[in-house]
């Protein structure tokens, strides 16, 4: 099975998704887990060059193998779970990239891909104990339940130069505005993301953040920052003055709310800056197929200056 090669072609916007069902054998127990199909590259046997270098530092670090040229890292998905994996003859290892970088992750076996949508998807809510870490959200296939996982924390867990951390450069001070900060609606399902980019955009009083959980959270405050500020004659600005967006979130995805915003007469003219794990050089042009002002891939919080100079412009438009 070539998984990034699905004779499955989604449109652009229509909040839908491809997820790849993989399972990890745990001897009496089998758990089935999902990943977006836009993160795999391939899925290959298990390497037979796989070195174990004393300093690959991670309790679930299965080692480093040269993979079409490229040294890779191989995480042994059960570990990282702190689940059992029973020994497999033919275990499969699925060649992923994100967050700009390549890696590798072992697995028991792969079943197949799901058409689905991201409404179809629901938060963890308990239904598995000590999954909450490492699932963004759980969705009912083929009368089985099957985690999504967050494979961007594991690698943030074996490199934490790979989370986000501060921006290279200061963003400065705002030049038009008069010191009145940017107004963020930033929309991403991980708590650890949410928090983390809310402290690194108020840190210097540039930004003023309101965060939700996804696409659906932030399309009713914009739906409602609409309906107010036309109600009360004022401006939309009142409310926000950008979006900044993950893409994957259960209920709706980034895509489908810059489609919607860019659709909206009224909401158009706001910027929005996708940032996401999903952007890479062969995905760039779904964000552009939306309208997307930005695209950043995670952890780059360059993207502070972009946004910055992208409200600055928008200011001035409406003045």
């Amino acid at each position: 099975m070539a998984a990034g090669m699905s004779n499955i072609l989604l449109e652009t916007g229509t909040n839908e998704v491809e997820i790849l069902e993989l399972f990890i054998d745990e001897g009496q127990y089998t758990g089935y887990y999902g990943v977006n199909v836009a993160k795999v590259l391939e899925i290959i046997p298990l390497p037979s060059n796989i070195m174990r270098p004393p300093h690959l530092k991670g309790t679930f670090a299965w080692g480093i193998f040269n993979h079409r040229g490229k040294i890779v890292a191989l995480l042994d998905l059960a570990a990282w779970l702190k689940r059992p994996r029973a020994e497999n003859a033919q275990p499969k290892v699925l060649i992923t990239e994100f967050n700009s970088t390549i890696t590798a992750f072992l697995v028991s076996g792969v079943t197949r891909i799901h058409r689905a949508t991201w409404s179809d998807i629901r938060p963890l809510d308990g239904y598995a104990e000590g999954l909450s870490d490492s699932v963004t959200g759980v969705i009912e296939l083929d009368d089985k339940l099957v985690f999504l996982l967050d494979l961007e924390k594991a690698i943030g867990d074996l490199n934490p130069q790979l989370a986000i951390s501060n921006p290279v450069q200061p963003v400065g001070h705002m030049v038009v505005g008069d010191f009145e900060p940017i107004k963020v609606l930033h929309a991403d399902d991980s708590v650890v993301i949410r928090n983390t980019l809310r402290r690194r955009l108020e840190e210097n009083g540039i930004f003023s953040v309101r965060s939700v959980t996804n696409g659906e959270e932030a399309w009713s405050y914009l739906t409602e920052a609409k309906t107010k500020s036309e109600a009360k004659g004022g401006t939309l600005s009142d409310f926000v003055d950008i979006v900044l967006t993950d893409i994957e979130m259960p209920g709706m995805d980034g895509y489908h709310l810059c489609k919607r915003v860019k659709d909206d007469q009224y909401l158009k003219s706001l910027p929005v800056v996708l940032f996401s794990s999903l952007i890479t050089e062969k995905l760039v042009h779904k964000g552009e197929a939306v309208g997307a002002d930005g695209q950043f891939s995670k952890p780059d919080l360059s993207l502070m200056q972009f946004m910055k100079e992208a409200v600055e412009r928008r200011r001035q438009t409406v003045q």
